[in-house]
């Protein structure tokens, strides 16, 4: 066979390839999107409920943190394009071996991530306590999570020393081996995040027998709700679904429990996050990152080869600045897959407690309390959202009340 016709055979067959996992790929999203909210469901039309001056204010507070943002996600670009362009140098002047060398660029450029964030945390502090969201301290802020730094450090030095000792074996392909690995990791970090978080039981017996009559109704086991004390640094409400398999959890903000919302509300808020166990939302955000790890791990190999490789330390820099550029990029997708799970909770919790003025009561106080901007622009929502906005949870609730007649 001559070089030609081995050339287009070998084409042919690497299209074939990519036709199939597109396939694949295309295959796993749609089964993933896949929601209980009625297909085609129609919202109506509702009144927020909520004075304007509230509105008014939620819009400022909400506002100032996108614009907050976006400045410092510039800076961020700007500090770590310098890092990938000068950063190289380093790696000459280390006798740290080849992996150690790259794991020592990766500590620094974290080092520059944090102090290049630092001007706008303590900005985001001073906006926060000027709308009576925090008392935390300037200072406390800064050295408040030390531990969650330390425990960054880690995981960057073990990807690099994953990725350097595959890309050394396997200089062009490495990122094949290197995207499973990130996954599992994910999967383990998930699984046992409830055992790294400091909390303490649910000390409210009725609450905590309403939580095992919801995740019964919703045909799971019974899942523990524990509460976090995060009085000393916000006054913001949340709650969030941890764990996997044995250790499933539901974790309260203790804000949630401090008088300002009722027990009806805080019902809805126990079946939401029994939702996301019971629909298998925190296995779904595993498979999605699945999904894209690949691809991202792919970019970062072709975006490094000029360097070398990742194989090679002088990569790194630029490494951290691609990985940078493509959370943001993929930022907006993130977001859609996020809302559409909410969208599901949401309508799971209305279907398990049967209370949609709970619902809306809560979505409401989430502005009043939160300053959640209830109906942000259109750019706002796409670029920054995780969650429905305010106005769509309580049209959502209004919708399930006319389906239930």
């Amino acid at each position: 066979m001559g070089d030609g016709a081995l050339t287009r055979r070998r084409l042919l067959l690497g299209g074939a390839l990519a036709v199939a996992l597109l396939a694949v790929w295309t295959t796993a999203i749609a089964s993933l999107w896949q929601s209980s909210v009625p297909e085609g469901l129609a919202l109506p039309s509702v009144e927020l409920g909520i004075e304007e001056a509230t509105v008014a204010r939620a819009e400022r507070f909400e506002g100032f943190f996108r614009i907050l943002f976006l400045a410092s996600q510039l800076v961020l670009v700007a500090v770590l394009s310098l890092y990938a362009w000068k950063g190289a140098r380093f790696a000459r002047e280390s006798a740290a071996g080849r992996i150690g060398t790259g794991m020592l660029l990766g500590m620094i450029g974290l080092g520059l991530v944090w102090l290049a964030q630092v001007p706008f945390r303590l900005v985001a502090v001073w906006w926060s306590r000027r709308y009576d969201q925090t008392d935390s301290g300037y200072v406390e802020t800064l050295f408040a999570n030390w531990l969650e730094l330390g425990a960054e450090f880690l995981a960057v030095c073990f990807a690099l020393a994953v990725v350097m000792a595959l890309a050394g074996r396997f200089p062009r392909r490495w990122w094949i081996a290197a995207a499973p690995v990130f996954v599992a990791v994910g999967a383990a970090f998930t699984f046992t995040f409830p055992s790294i978080v400091q909390t303490e039981p649910l000390r409210r017996p009725s609450l905590a027998s309403d939580a095992r009559t919801y995740a019964a109704a919703q045909g799971i086991d019974p899942v523990p709700v524990r509460v976090e004390d995060v009085s000393d640094f916000t006054k913001t409400p949340n709650a969030y679904a941890v764990g996997l398999g044995p250790t499933r959890t539901v974790v309260l903000w203790s804000t949630l429990l401090d008088g300002r919302f009722r027990d009806g509300e805080i019902r809805v808020v126990l079946a939401h996050e029994l939702a996301h166990h019971s629909r298998r939302h925190l296995l779904e955000g595993i498979a999605w990152y699945a999904l894209f790890a690949l691809p991202g791990a792919w970019l970062i190999a072709l975006a490094t080869r000029r360097r070398g490789g990742m194989g090679q330390p002088a990569a790194v820099p630029l490494a951290l600045l691609v990985l940078v550029v493509l959370e943001l990029v993929s930022a907006p997708v993130y977001n859609l897959v996020s809302r559409n799970m909410e969208r599901e909770a949401d309508w799971v919790a209305l279907e398990t407690t049967r209370d949609p003025d709970a619902a809306g009561a809560l979505f409401r106080h989430f502005t009043t309390e939160s300053l959640n901007d209830p109906d942000p622009p259109r750019w706002a929502y796409l670029l920054f959202d995780s969650h429905p906005t305010t106005k769509q949870r309580i049209a959502l609730a209004e919708a399930w009340r006319r389906a239930a007649r």
